[in-house]
């Protein structure tokens, strides 16, 4: 190996960009809240202390009480209809507050739906609480994911952003873990104790976010030069010509990107080039809810119970872990063996078999102990497969989809999407599942079998492979209106022009003056 390939593989690896990487874990700490929540609260449902407050005494049920259909549809569907709201307004929000003022908001609107949470036992408040958390969860999930996807070396994009979901699995251990110490306790402390552990991730991002520099990309966008190059030497570890080629294609994207805007950025996400991007990143996220994941994450211990399977909370502790392991399989993949696209049709076509298995198996002996050990096997196989497969992938490729202009924007509404269909799914879960409803139980599967199917030919047809290309490479690409399948063999004029910059001028940190007075 020569000298210089020797260079560049050090200038490419994990430990070279460690301080990009260590900002981007901070950041990305954000989206641990929705993993804590969701396996928390989704747990409580199977918990007698919790539904001693807010259920009914059910002589006829394993736990010895009952919760009611609406209950479990409010306090599971709030938070994402919550999520919804604030992830629409997010790109509207970061156009005059940037990523790291809207994570600080949604730290002191989490500290208070929280404190409603603990302080009470009315329904009425805990639907509150969990609409606020929602509001909270909206804004930590949009601008920790679109903040990774422009700080990040592109080489490393995948990776970084891949975080969302390293997060959300160590948040769901920890869920899991504490109800599984809470479970037997009959008092308020049983569903509190959970609950207040809600306040960890604000209190960590809170004191974290004062050592991060601002997005660059949205501080040019802003007008702010001086300040994004800053951001920028921050960012990565030594000043070096890498810096400079990424500098100047900053500059050169964000000048085309301000000729070619056409009104405001929200009705430019359906225009153009901007649609086919748009309608992109909406069905890569969508494909997070397809895949059935919202379900067993709100609903795996409450399904575990009523399917007759004992120690459903530690099952749901080792599932969470085996989701965990999928990460980082996944995130390895991304970067050393395969690209996006591949990694998206495997996981959508195991996934569906995973479910497809457990719907069988219900349909042929559903009260047999097998048929418990059976999908008690095939759901910790499609946590793995999720987690290494869409759950990596999603978020990295749905923030490449989208135009720097746009992102907050475009992935702020994709993200709302996703919320709202991850509400459908928690508002119409219970009547599938319950006893006292459309009792399907474990046949419900075959639904979410049926919808990862679509999801590979959705992957196969229209996803574009855009490992390594940096975001201005990708508005280029899609700009000239490229297939799909033509993605990888596309060759980028702006790459060429960045380097003449650099090579013409060394350092181009004054071509911004120019370049925005011309603007």
């Amino acid at each position: 190996m020569s000298s210089s390939s020797t260079s560049s593989t050090k200038e490419s690896s994990l430990w070279a960009n460690r301080k990009c990487l260590l900002i981007c874990c901070v950041v990305s700490i954000a989206n641990m809240q929705y993993g804590i929540d969701t396996a928390a609260v989704g747990a409580l449902q199977a918990m007698p202390g919790f539904l001693k407050v807010y259920g009914y005494e059910d002589p006829t049920s394993p736990l010895g009480y009952g919760i009611d259909s609406t209950v479990q549809q409010l306090m599971t569907s709030l938070l994402s209809l919550g999520s919804f709201v604030s992830a629409i307004v997010a790109g509207l929000f970061a156009s005059y507050f940037g990523r790291k003022i809207g994570l600080w908001a949604a730290c002191l609107v989490n500290a208070i739906a929280v404190a409603i949470l603990i302080s009470t036992t009315s329904p009425s408040a805990l639907y509150v609480g969990r609409l606020f958390l929602g509001f909270a969860n909206g804004f930590l999930v949009t601008f920790s994911n679109v903040y990774t996807a422009e700080v990040a070396p592109a080489h490393l994009r995948g990776v970084m952003v891949a975080l969302f979901a390293y997060y959300v699995n160590f948040g769901s251990i920890i869920g899991s873990v504490i109800d599984n110490y809470t479970k037997h306790r009959m008092d308020k402390l049983s569903f509190r104790i959970p609950l207040s552990m809600l306040y960890i991730v604000p209190a960590l991002l809170t004191v974290g976010l004062f050592f991060v520099p601002e997005s660059p990309r949205w501080l040019l966008h802003q007008g702010r030069e001086q300040e994004a190059r800053q951001s920028l030497e921050k960012l990565r570890a030594t000043n070096s010509t890498e810096i400079e080629l990424e500098w100047s294609e900053m500059l050169r994207g964000v000048e085309e990107e301000r000729r070619v805007a056409k009104t405001t950025p929200f009705m430019d996400m359906f225009k153009g080039r901007d649609l086919r991007r748009t309608l992109l990143c909406y069905g890569m996220i969508a494909s997070q809810t397809a895949s059935g994941v919202w379900f067993f994450i709100g609903y795996q211990t409450y399904f575990f119970t009523i399917a007759g399977i004992t120690k459903a909370f530690e099952y749901s502790i080792m599932n969470a872990c085996i989701g965990f392991i999928g990460v980082h399989c996944g995130m390895y993949a991304m970067k050393a063996l395969v690209g996006r696209r591949t990694i998206l049709i495997f996981g959508a076509v195991t996934c569906g078999l995973c479910e497809l298995a457990c719907g069988i198996a219900a349909s042929v002996n559903p009260t047999a102990k097998s048929t418990g050990t059976v999908l008690v096997a095939f759901t910790a196989l499609f946590m793995f497969f999720y987690d290494a497969c869409v759950g990596a992938a999603s978020y990295p490729v749905a923030t490449e989809l989208v135009s720097s202009r746009l992102r907050t924007w475009t992935v702020g509404t994709a993200t709302a999407l996703g919320y709202f269909l991850a509400w459908l799914t928690g508002f119409c879960s219970p009547y599938f599942i319950n006893p006292k409803d459309l009792n399907w139980g474990p046949k419900y599967t075959y639904i979410w079998a049926g919808s990862n199917f679509l999801c590979v030919i959705f992957f196969y047809m229209f996803i574009p492979e855009m490992k390594g290309r940096s975001l201005e490479e990708l508005d280029e690409i899609f700009e000239a209106g490229v297939p799909a399948r033509r993605f990888a063999e596309y060759k980028c004029q702006i790459v060429e022009d960045a380097k003449h910059d650099v090579l013409a001028h060394g350092k181009v940190e004054n071509t911004v003056v120019v370049t925005k007075q011309d603007a």
